[in-house]
């Protein structure tokens, strides 16, 4: 929990924060997720990357993080490729992932894992 806190933070997610610290885990987006750490030879975790349920022979990797100071060092790319592999070997035909456009060091890690930019997608809160 205290690594998806972590992330949302980054990312400025505050309805996952909220829900993480009123103690409501199992209604935040994050309690279906199987997650996969990446931790020094010491055990300690320096990257997470999750996996969503499989469902209709998918598996999404959401989130993928790394704290900002442990950037840099490959660890996202190898707990996202450990995640994914995880994901194929329990049946699934597909592993996607969002990314954001913006973030050329992403993008360029996840195409060197064997990802591929299939389309762009936009979301709009309706009120």
């Amino acid at each position: 929990m205290r690594w998806c806190r972590r992330f949302c933070l980054d990312v400025a997610e505050q309805a996952s924060i909220d829900l993480i610290d009123s103690g409501s885990w199992d209604s935040s987006r994050f309690a279906d997720r199987h997650f996969t750490f990446w931790q020094t030879p010491d055990g300690t975790p320096v990257a997470m990357a999750a996996a969503t349920p499989l469902v209709g022979g998918m598996v999404r990797i959401d989130p993928v993080y790394t704290p900002s100071r442990l950037r840099g060092r490959g660890y996202a790319g190898a707990a996202t490729a450990q995640a994914s592999r995880t994901a194929l070997a329990a049946g699934a035909q597909e592993v996607v992932l969002f990314t954001d456009p913006a973030n050329p060091t992403s993008n360029a890690l996840y195409q060197r894992l064997g990802y591929h930019r299939i389309a762009d997608f936009v979301g709009y809160r309706l009120r």
